[in-house]
């Protein structure tokens, strides 16, 4: 005979205690608590070749950007998790007391790889897409030149575009920057795809 266990379901302050002292990083949907995949030199390359380039100033208005140690709360879907970069225009607002957990993102990139992409692509973006102060959801591939971007139009409409080859510009929405994928893939070695 086989004995279920029941899982424990933890309440966002228990997650947030654990996280303090957690030896890895662990995303919190909606009373679970799931481990989050370790991350391979190219993915960690991506996302800071994307920060490098990205400038903080852009006519005249302020931008902050973040990797991966400030937690994102979804309220709508119950969920914390790690983007890989996040700007945000103008202050971060904070949720609870700290300085860790921030509400307001303006631009989500996340660096796809084998065992995160098909969740990055469907659930995790329309958790993102709850956010009221998202309009951009970016997509790097960590295995060749190809990028997906997601542009807030109006009310729930987003247009997507793609780009692929090392001829490619990614130019963003919600900033004026835009970026070569050479730029994004500085350094990145293909042939190691380990994840």
């Amino acid at each position: 005979m086989i004995v279920q266990t029941e899982k424990r379901r933890y309440t966002p302050e228990e997650y947030l205690e654990l996280e303090e002292t957690a030896e890895y990083k662990n995303e919190y949907r909606d009373g679970e608590i799931l481990p989050i995949p370790e991350v391979t030199t190219n993915h960690n390359k991506i996302a800071g070749n994307f920060c490098k380039k990205f400038p903080l100033t852009v006519q005249g208005q302020n931008y902050d950007i973040y990797m991966s140690d400030v937690k994102l709360w979804i309220p709508n879907y119950q969920l914390y998790t790690y983007p890989d970069v996040m700007v945000i225009k103008g202050e971060p607002i904070y949720e609870g007391t700290g300085t860790t957990n921030i509400i307001n993102p303006l631009l989500v990139v996340e660096v796809l790889s084998n065992s995160t992409k098909s969740y990055d692509k469907t659930d995790k973006f329309k958790y993102y897409r709850s956010i009221p102060y998202l309009q951009e959801y970016i997509m790097i591939d960590q295995y060749s030149f190809a990028v997906e971007q997601f542009a807030k139009q109006s009310a729930g409409e987003w247009i997507f575009k793609e780009y692929e080859g090392e001829n490619a510009v990614l130019k963003l929405h919600s900033v004026d920057f835009e970026i070569t994928l050479p730029e994004i893939y500085q350094r990145v070695n293909f042939e190691l795809s380990d994840d």
